[in-house]
């Protein structure tokens, strides 16, 4: 495994039913469908075949419509599910070779969980229900209480860690949550639709947050979400699921660009390019356009090849010339006016 690698699952499988194992043979030698699957064995094939790896520091977003086996796939990195068959590693360790001991330790100490429901102690107040992971833990209640106050700090609740969870509004009670999860400094982030039962705008607020906390604390974060929008705002790479299997993994800029099949087309449909596709998937050979253009001009304006279609389009409008895409001040490519209107109206990428 990869240094840079946290999290690898190999060929996971979750079918749910007394004859899992039997259903899981019939899969693999017959190629039954899950609608068979169900019919014969009366079984539900959740998870069907997953493989992939997270980096260390990646928000690694995993989504798909209600059904589609996200949120069972995540319960299996912690054994919360265990796989009908499959290999999960995290940091190198082999996950399913633990045994509950080793299970319930490994789980405290190594991964945090951020589930929809925010789950917190009614009993407690807000500082003791962050301090909770540290205090199963042992660790000494003045310690404890100092960590947990700091990590309050950096969700922007340090006033409220007196209060009780009624207290507060859903959007804050998520932030007790998150703060909860990342008390005990884990290695690994799981965070099931987090945001999905708030309000849009409390949403797209607490989106903003968790993205200046990443920034900051670097945490490998596994995101499962139903909202496009969100994986894009938020994923380094999103990976999207369908029927337990996955469709399709990639940059949001590689899945808007180049759908897999008309499934991921028609889920993508709605996204706005603007601030996703970058100059490198836009651009055109520079030699093709002196070719057929001729020269280029010595003033044309120049961009680094992550720069978004937003500003190459604001720059189209303000300068008719064509525009160098640079990387390491190394000429790459060029976009022309054509070529931005083509990718705009198409969502094609221009070869």
């Amino acid at each position: 495994m990869a240094s840079d690698t946290v999290v690898e699952i190999s060929n996971v499988w979750k079918i749910f039913g007394a004859r899992a194992e039997d259903a899981l043979r019939a899969v693999r030698d017959r190629g039954l469908t899950k609608a068979q699957v169900l019919s014969e064995f009366n079984a539900v094939v959740g998870v069907a075949d997953v493989s992939l790896s997270v980096n260390r520091g990646e928000i690694f977003c995993i989504m798909g419509l209600s059904g589609s086996g996200k949120s069972t796939l995540v319960r299996h990195f912690n054994r919360l599910l265990e796989p009908t068959d499959g290999k999960i590693k995290i940091q190198g360790t082999d996950v399913m070779a633990l045994g509950p001991r080793e299970l319930q330790r490994f789980r405290n100490q190594k991964i945090g969980m951020v589930f929809q429901n925010f789950a917190l102690m009614p009993h407690r107040s807000v500082l003791d229900n962050v301090a909770m992971p540290l205090e199963i833990r042992k660790v000494p209640k003045n310690e404890r209480m100092r960590q947990a106050a700091a990590i309050l700090d950096i969700v922007e609740l340090g006033a409220w860690g007196a209060k009780f969870a009624h207290e507060l509004s859903g959007g804050m009670q998520q932030r007790v949550g998150l703060a909860r999860a990342l008390a005990a400094n884990p290695d690994v982030l799981l965070m099931d639709e987090p945001f999905s039962a708030l309000d849009p705008l409390i949403r797209r607020q607490l989106q903003d947050e968790f993205i200046r906390l990443s920034k900051i604390l670097k945490k490998t974060t596994i995101f499962i979400t139903h909202d496009l929008d969100e994986a894009v705002r938020i994923g380094d790479r999103i990976a999207i699921m369908r029927d337990g299997k996955m469709v399709q993994m990639g940059t949001a800029e590689d899945i808007v660009m180049d759908p897999a099949d008309d499934y991921v087309a028609d889920f993508v449909a709605g996204i706005s390019r603007l601030k996703v596709v970058h100059a490198h998937a836009v651009m055109q050979p520079i030699e093709t356009h002196v070719a057929a253009h001729g020269p280029i001009p010595a003033d044309a304006a120049r961009v680094a090849s992550e720069e978004t279609l937003s500003t190459l389009i604001t720059m189209a409008i303000d300068d008719g010339n064509p525009i160098i895409v640079q990387s390491d001040g190394k000429d790459l490519g060029i976009i022309t006016r054509a070529d931005l209107l083509r990718t705009v109206i198409e969502g094609t990428e221009v070869s």
